[in-house]
């Protein structure tokens, strides 16, 4: 089930009719609160949340929701509002869709972070750099002991880097093997994903998991710990 949180009713319609149109059950809510109310009580396997709406916006409900749930998040972003669409992801947001939008987009993006998040494209198999451990198929990261929630596109990027700890990799092709090819995303979206990355790992104990090489792109650190 998909809850809809969008402050403009025409929206919603819109973005009702082609989720259920695609086979989704979907909830509404109009405003940030009753957002969050329906998050806890129905437990929806994703979010699709308006970043302008009033009282409590979009990005003080993906804020207070990372609190305590890893609940896949799109957000529904106004075209000039990068700022904003940066903020999102660095809070934990999977992904994003500037308004105007084409329905079919939405749903093929709802349907590619729902494919992540189930572990559908992931071979039962867990891949290790010293400290750090990824099983794909069921969503886990460890380091060590200490569990790591990573939302779908970090857990995403982590198998991609972790898959081939010594090969390096740019943007470009993060980008496109994250998102698919065709797709136009910047490279702060991309920067806001392996900053969050980095971060969980390091607090969890490993400060060196993600290497920079500057000027060719990224890889996987010797992850021997902080």
């Amino acid at each position: 089930m998909i809850l809809v949180a969008e402050d403009d009713a025409q929206i919603r319609d819109v973005v009702r009719i082609a989720l259920t149109q695609a086979g989704f059950g979907v909830a509404e809510a109009s405003e940030g609160r009753e957002a969050l109310e329906k998050a806890e009580s129905l437990r929806p396997d994703l979010i699709v949340l308006d970043i302008g709406m009033p009282e409590m916006d979009g990005l003080e409900v993906c804020r207070t929701l990372r609190k305590t749930s890893e609940v896949p998040i799109l957000f529904l972003t106004a075209r000039a509002d990068e700022i904003d669409r940066v903020v999102g992801l660095e809070l934990g947001a999977d992904d994003y869709v500037s308004k105007p939008f084409s329905p079919r987009e939405l749903v093929a993006r709802v349907r590619a972070i729902l494919k992540r998040s189930n572990g559908e494209i992931s071979e039962q198999v867990v891949l290790r750099r010293g400290i750090v451990s990824v099983d794909p198929a069921r969503h886990l990261c460890h380091v060590n002991d200490a569990a790591v929630t990573l939302t779908s596109r970090e857990m995403d990027l982590l198998e991609r880097l972790i898959a081939r700890p010594d090969h390096v990799m740019s943007r470009p092709q993060l980008v496109d093997a994250i998102y698919g090819t065709n797709v136009n995303v910047s490279d702060r979206t991309m920067d806001s994903h392996l900053r969050n990355l980095r971060s969980k790992l390091s607090k969890a104990g490993c400060g060196d998991a993600i290497e920079t090489v500057h000027g060719v792109g990224i890889r996987m650190g010797a992850c021997r710990g902080a």
